[in-house]
């Protein structure tokens, strides 16, 4: 019974988040003749860019490619602004998506779900949400996002302070006006950099406390004119092609031959290329950038001869400069100005590794060698517990009422990402041990949505109940994922990849590093197995 005395309502699939993983997801199962319940905890869709409204937020995927694929109407139809989308602008487009597919009918929005709970015997999920709505699904999908749990960090007499704060990740819908203001940005992280050179133009002081320096290349934006458009929808076909096959959805391929192995002149000719190209891409302009550390020393100096040509103070850009990470194992910023920004006369770096916050009272920032920085607004651009974080606020109980979070405390366990054992039938998209956040997420909910379409039919085709991961499969890929980390840089950075921005977090890298393309092929093979690594379940 749910909480007003009725039976629970009866579907096939709960989809939890209207993303972009979930609109897909909702779109796919519904076109198999599924009956579908999504919630969505915002009042509209969008998923992260629905919460990350801050000033520059932007997509570091050109737009033409963070697009979905699967409706060449929807292609044609729609056309980009500019070479890098910025939230609005996204925003716009998931909701067109949403009306052109009337998506939104399968949604009940401002509703978080609560708890997810097996009935082992029954092999079917009972779901509640806050606002007292149960029900009763044979599938349970999570596509909650990896960047939607927003973290604060733990500062003291930060609830003392007078002033307005603000979290990146929780941006007021009606937007803030910091003219004339003097303002504090605690973090350097995407959202930082995005914001700070915005805030810098209507701040009366901008002041920018930074722990730790990130690798950030200027987007080269610009505004895509008509031709551009019809010659980018021309090529739709083979771009798509490219990308699926590319090691992170999208069709540009790294150079020929490795780094050291080309002359100086062809090696800064490529990197010139890449910058020219903006954005996170610059980190595979060779194929061994992020496996060898000659390799990526060399695009690191290129990188930083760049930037220190943009700053006018060396003392003000050397803490700037990432002296503790090889380039491209955080995640690349895409920026507009960030650092010629410093060059403001009412913008100033705080380097937090030589003077920390000590605490925050009603004034401001009080900093270790005893200096207070008077402040009126804050704003936290300290990140999100990623990856795990939107999922371990959700009560889910599997085999036993064992709770997945008490299943993930050492670190997220799953086979291919999709599947865990010990919960049958429940599938976290895009989430960790897949390549998630490591490529063109657009691209990655549609291979993910189209895998469970194809594993549900297969399950009733063929009259089974349900599916779900073996130990042993969820045993050998977490080892793979950890392995294929293990045999880059990557695990050289205390990165959101491995849950260092979270104090007590497992040191686990969460995503696979593999390839787009390579992990496509493997889950395809599974796939065509029968579904080699999960136990499938008869009526």
């Amino acid at each position: 019974m749910n909480d007003t005395g009725k039976s629970p309502e009866q579907v096939d699939v709960v989809v939890v988040g209207a993303g972009v993983t979930g609109l897909y997801t909702v779109h796919r199962l519904r076109g198999l003749g599924y009956t579908v319940r999504g919630f969505e905890r915002g009042d509209d869709v969008g998923g992260v860019w629905y919460w990350n409204r801050y000033p520059g937020a932007r997509c570091d995927v050109e737009s033409v490619d963070y697009s979905y694929s699967f409706d060449e109407e929807l292609q044609q139809e729609w056309d980009w602004s500019e070479k890098y989308a910025t939230q609005p602008e996204i925003m716009r487009y998931l909701r067109h998506v949403a009306d052109r597919f009337d998506l939104r009918r399968s949604y009940t929005f401002s509703t978080s779900v609560t708890s997810a709970e097996l009935d082992g015997e029954a092999l079917r999920w009972t779901v509640r949400t806050d606002r007292g709505e149960v029900l009763s699904a044979r599938f349970c999908v999570f596509a909650v996002g990896c960047l939607s749990s927003a973290h604060r960090p733990r500062i003291p007499g930060a609830d003392t302070f007078a002033g307005a704060a603000y979290h990146t990740g929780e941006w007021p819908h009606e937007g803030v006006d910091f003219t004339g203001l003097r303002v504090g940005v605690i973090g350097t992280g995407s959202s930082g950099i995005q914001s700070v050179p915005l805030i810098a133009r209507q701040a009366e002081r901008l002041t920018v406390f930074q722990r730790s320096a990130n690798f950030s290349i200027p987007a080269g934006n610009r505004p895509l004119d008509e031709r551009t458009r019809r010659e980018q929808k021309a090529g739709y076909a083979e771009r798509r092609r490219l990308s699926r096959l590319s090691g992170g959805g999208s069709p540009h391929v790294p150079h020929h031959a490795n780094t050291l192995e080309v002359s100086e002149e062809e090696r800064r000719a490529a990197f010139q290329k890449r910058w020219e190209l903006g954005g996170v891409l610059y980190s595979k302009t060779f194929p061994d950038q992020l496996t060898d550390r000659a390799a990526n020393d060399a695009a690191r100096a290129f990188w930083e001869e760049k930037i220190r040509a943009l700053i006018d103070d060396p003392a003000v850009a050397a803490p700037l400069i990432p002296t503790d990470h090889p380039i491209g194992t955080k995640r690349i910023v895409t920026d507009s100005g960030y650092y010629e920004t410093y060059n403001r006369d009412n913008v100033r770096l705080v380097d937090l590794r030589a003077n920390a916050i000590e605490r925050i009272d009603a004034r401001g920032i009080v900093l270790a060698d005893g200096e207070h920085v008077e402040l009126d607004a804050i704003v936290y651009a300290t990140g999100f517990d990623a990856m795990t974080g939107a999922v371990d606020r959700i009560e889910v109980r599997g085999r036993g009422g064992k709770l997945l979070k008490d299943a993930w405390r050492a670190g997220p366990r799953t086979y291919l990402g999709l599947g865990v054992d010990g919960f049958p039938n429940f599938f976290n998209l895009t989430g960790p041990g897949s390549p998630s956040v490591m490529a063109n997420v657009v691209l990655a909910a549609e291979q993910h949505g189209d895998w469970l379409a194809d594993c549900l039919r297969y399950l009733d085709e063929h009259g089974y109940a349900a599916v779900e991961a073996t130990e042993e499969a969820v045993e050998e890929w977490v080892t793979e994922c950890r392995e294929r980390a293990e045999a880059t840089l990557m695990m050289s950075a205390d990165s959101w990849y491995l849950g260092a921005n979270i104090p007590g977090k497992p040191r686990v890298f969460m995503p696979y590093v593999g390839g787009f393309g390579v992990y496509g092929q493997i889950i395809a093979e599974v796939a065509a197995s029968g579904y080699k690594g999960f136990g499938l379940i008869p009526r």
